[in-house]
């Protein structure tokens, strides 16, 4: 369905779309945020136990953790995987301006205000770090612990360093995903397929539909498509001073912070080195190389991703 709000268009995906997924079954939630968006999030595991957030990135949905979320339900996690704005069963609002940085920043936001989440263990991966660590830097306090995997967070002071050539080598793999996401024939699931094929692996046909189903048409896709411009690649505002502010926070953060990065991973693999120095709660870990997997390694590793959150406590 299509509807209005705050003045920009805005597509909802119809729910007989997410029928029937294979190894799917979690109930659906809603919040809305921002100006009358809805959000889309699941939220497993007894009430009461230790808060686990599994933040996916681009172009992937909460489907990405179906293989997770069992393992630390059994092992008396409650789980919440919200989908980001743009991508899942989460509103899509067709403007691409409407989707930066901030706004990302401002939703994920009121998801979590909303649900009033404290004592988080966050698992962010890609985007889903991107953001997330954002509120780690901003909000100490409402986390007990981060697993950041292949992901990381911008920093725009080291950004103003870098000659155009030393950046081109240091995000050359970035800038050429950048390039091939604006191809007119790439779908969500040739894109999560082409990440896999890199460590070997191939998507299932069932998994491949699971990944489409929330862009029945182009008009749905716009967020998806926006994420890799997303990226600074200066030192201008917005969004450098929030990325300034959110790092003067993860560079206090002396809580357990993990790194899971995957041993095929190219796209996100110079802030892995950079989260291990600067933040003080990464300081002596034993950091995970995760093998056999590359970006989005949830679908190759899960078990052994589990098992990293669970380390933490």
């Amino acid at each position: 369905m299509s509807f209005s709000s705050a003045g920009r268009h805005v597509e909802r995906t119809p729910d007989e779309r997410f029928t029937a997924l294979a190894d799917w079954p979690y109930e659906p939630r809603y919040v809305t945020v921002g100006e009358g968006l809805r959000m889309h999030y699941v939220d497993e595991g007894p009430s009461g136990g230790p808060v686990v957030v599994l933040a996916h990135g681009a172009p992937t949905w909460g489907y990405l953790y179906r293989k997770m979320i069992p393992g630390l339900v059994a092992a008396g996690r409650r789980v919440l995987v919200p989908d980001l704005i743009g991508l899942g069963r989460s509103d899509k609002p067709v403007d691409p301006a409407a989707y930066t940085y901030e706004s990302h920043v401002a939703w994920t936001g009121d998801w979590l205000d909303q649900l009033g989440l404290t004592d988080i263990t966050l698992f962010g991966q890609d985007w889903g770090g991107f953001i997330f660590n954002v509120h780690v830097g901003l909000t100490p306090d409402r986390f007990a612990a981060v697993v950041a995997s292949n992901t990381g967070l911008i920093d725009p002071d080291f950004l103003a360093t870098l000659t155009q050539e030393q950046f081109a080598q240091k995000f050359g793999a970035f800038l050429q995903w950048r390039e091939m996401s604006e191809s007119p024939g790439l779908t969500v699931p040739r894109a999560v397929a082409s990440a896999l094929s890199v460590s070997g692996d191939a998507l299932t046909e069932e998994d491949a539909a699971a990944y489409g189903a929330p862009f029945p048409s182009d008009r749905h896709l716009a967020g998806a498509r926006q994420f890799p411009h997303l990226v600074p690649l200066d030192d201008a505002d917005p969004p450098a001073s929030m990325l300034r502010r959110a790092w003067a926070g993860l560079a206090a953060f002396d809580k357990p912070f993990l790194t899971a990065f995957a041993e095929d991973e190219q796209l996100t693999r110079s802030h892995e080195q950079a989260l291990q120095a600067r933040v003080p709660g990464a300081k002596g870990r034993d950091h995970v190389t995760v093998p056999h997997a590359g970006h989005f390694l949830q679908e190759q590793q899960p078990d052994l991703l589990v098992k990293a959150i669970l380390s933490l406590g």
